[in-house]
C-alpha cells in the first residue's frame, strides 16, 4: 500500500488531509537518543579562494641538479699489421688447371639474301589516277553584326544588397610577445663539440698488394671415385618373365554348334499394318454465316468527322523563286568511268602440261646413311656359364636372436625394478651370479626396458 504524499484531484478527494509520512516512520518508530548514519556524499559548495597559487612543484622541489662530467674519450688503438705470411693457398687453386677455351661455334646457319633485278615501280596507284580539280571557295551566309553594349545602368538589385548591412570588423588579440631588446655584444657560438672535440689525425688505410696467379704444374686428377672403385663384373643377361606365345588349338574349321544356333529359334514378323486415311466428304447443307454482333448491332446515322487538316490560306499569285545556293553555285561536271585498279600479272600463266618435277627432286642426291658406331659392351661370358649372384650380405650376414623387453615379464627373465625417472621411464637391473672365490654374489646390473 504506497501513500503519495501528493495531494490527490478534485474526483478522489474524500475530505481526508494530506498525510507526510511513510510507512516505514509509522511502523518503525525512533529508539532512544540514536542517530542516523551521517551520508558520505560531499556536500556541493563552491571552494572559497585560498590565496595566490604557488608555482613550486614537487619535482621543483625534490629535484638536485647534479654536476655534469664529461665522458671520457677512448683512443682508437694503432693498426698494426701482423708479422709473416699469410697463406692464401686453396683446394681450388691447388687442383684446378686452366684449359684453352675457343670461341663457341654458332649453330645458326648463314643468312642468305634473296634479291632480284627487277626495277620497282614507286608510283602508287592513288597518285596515278587521283587527278586534283580546282574549285571555288564557298562565300559565307553568316550576316556580320556589331555587339554595342547598352548605355543605361542596370536597375535591378540584388537580394545580396538589399539585405547586407555593413558592420565594422572587430579584429582578434595579438597574442603575439613583446618586443624584446637584443643583446649588443657579440654572439658567442661555441658549443660543447667545438670546445670538447679533439682533432686526430687519420692514418692511411692499409691496402694488401695484389698477388699474381700462378697456375699449377701439376696434371688434373679427372678421375673419380666412382670410376676408380667401380669395376664391371659380366653377367649373364636377365631372362623375360613374359611366357611364351604359344598358339592353343588347330587350324581346322569348327565342326560344332554353338549355343546360340541352339537356343535362337526364328520368329514370323509381319510387315506393319498401313493406315489408310478416310475420303473428304464436303458437307451438304448450307454453312450460317451470322454472328451476335450482326444480330444486335442497330447502325446509328452519324455525320462525318471533320478533316484536322488546317483550312487552306492565301495563295500567292506571284511566280515561285526557285533559286536555291545548290542550284546556283554547283554545276555537273562531266565524271569518267574509273578504270580497273588492278595491274595486269607480270608473269604469264603456263600453257603446257605440269611436269609434277620439284627443284628438291632434281637437285637432290641420295647418299648412302653410315649407321653410328654401337657403344654396346660386348656379351664377356658364354650364356652356358650360371651367374654368381652370391653377394657380401649373403655370405656374411649373421641373423641375431631378437631381445625381449624386461618390462613385460621382470621376473621370468631375471630382472628386479629400480626405479622410475621423471619422464616415466622405467629401469630394471639383471641379476646375474659371478664367482668370487667360494662365495657367490649378485651383481646387478641397470638395464632400461626396450619400448
Amino acid at each position: 500500500r504506497h501513500r503519495c504524499c501528493h495531494r490527490p484531484t478534485k474526483i478522489y478527494d474524500g475530505g481526508m488531509q494530506s498525510s507526510h509520512k511513510t510507512e516505514y516512520l509509522e511502523n518503525y518508530p525512533g529508539y532512544g537518543n540514536v542517530c542516523p548514519p551521517e551520508s558520505c556524499k560531499p556536500k556541493t559548495e563552491f571552494p572559497q579562494d585560498q590565496g595566490r597559487m604557488d608555482g613550486t612543484t614537487t619535482f621543483k622541489s625534490d629535484y638536485l641538479p647534479y654536476e655534469i662530467v664529461t665522458r671520457p674519450f677512448r683512443p682508437q688503438a694503432e693498426y698494426r699489421p701482423k708479422s709473416g705470411k699469410i697463406d692464401l693457398g686453396t683446394v681450388y687453386q691447388r687442383d684446378y688447371n686452366p684449359h684453352k677455351v675457343g670461341p663457341v661455334i654458332l649453330a645458326r646457319p648463314r643468312e642468305r639474301k634473296h634479291t632480284s633485278v627487277a626495277k620497282v615501280d614507286t608510283i602508287p596507284t592513288y597518285r596515278d589516277h587521283y587527278k586534283l580539280w580546282k574549285s571555288q571557295k564557298t562565300e559565307s551566309c553568316k550576316v556580320e553584326c556589331a555587339y554595342e553594349p547598352p548605355s543605361e545602368r542596370f536597375g535591378n538589385p540584388s537580394t545580396f544588397q538589399d539585405d547586407y548591412i555593413p558592420r565594422q570588423p572587430n579584429p582578434p588579440q595579438s597574442f603575439k610577445p613583446c618586443e624584446t631588446k637584443l643583446s649588443e655584444g657579440p654572439f658567442d657560438g661555441n658549443t660543447i663539440h667545438r670546445t670538447a672535440y679533439v682533432v686526430h689525425e687519420i692514418e692511411p688505410m692499409f691496402v694488401r698488394p695484389r698477388e699474381e696467379y700462378k697456375p699449377s704444374d701439376q696434371p688434373f686428377e679427372d678421375l673419380t671415385t666412382h670410376q676408380r672403385d667401380f669395376k664391371g663384373t659380366p653377367g649373364e643377361q636377365a631372362k623375360s618373365c613374359k611366357p611364351e606365345d604359344r598358339k592353343v588349338g588347330s587350324d581346322d574349321p569348327f565342326k560344332g554348334t554353338t549355343e546360340f544356333q541352339d537356343r535362337y529359334q526364328p520368329y514370323l514378323v509381319t510387315a506393319p499394318e498401313f493406315h489408310k486415311p478416310r475420303e473428304y466428304i464436303a458437307p451438304t447443307d448450307k454453312m450460317d454465316l451470322n454472328s451476335s454482333n450482326r444480330l444486335d448491332y442497330i447502325s446509328h446515322k452519324v455525320a462525318p468527322r471533320a478533316p484536322i487538316r488546317p483550312a487552306p490560306g492565301r495563295k500567292s499569285t506571284g511566280l515561285f523563286q526557285g533559286k536555291t545556293t545548290t542550284k546556283e553555285d554547283y554545276r555537273p561536271w562531266s565524271v569518267c568511268r574509273q578504270g580497273l585498279i588492278k595491274k595486269e600479272e607480270a608473269i604469264q600463266k603456263p600453257t603446257g602440261k605440269f611436269s609434277n618435277l620439284t627443284t628438291f627432286r632434281s637437285h637432290y642426291i641420295p647418299h648412302q646413311a653410315n649407321p653410328p658406331q654401337s657403344f654396346k659392351p660386348a656379351q664377356a661370358v658364354a650364356p652356358a656359364v650360371p651367374f654368381k649372384d652370391e653377394t657380401l650380405y649373403r655370405t656374411e650376414y649373421t641373423p641375431k636372436k631378437p631381445e625381449v623387453c624386461p618390462g613385460h615379464h621382470p621376473a621370468a627373465l631375471g630382472y628386479v625394478y629400480v626405479n622410475t625417472d621423471s619422464q616415466g621411464h622405467r629401469f630394471y637391473r639383471q641379476v646375474s651370479p659371478e664367482r668370487s672365490g667360494s662365495n657367490c654374489s649378485p651383481i646387478p646390473e641397470e638395464v632400461p626396458p626396450v619400448s
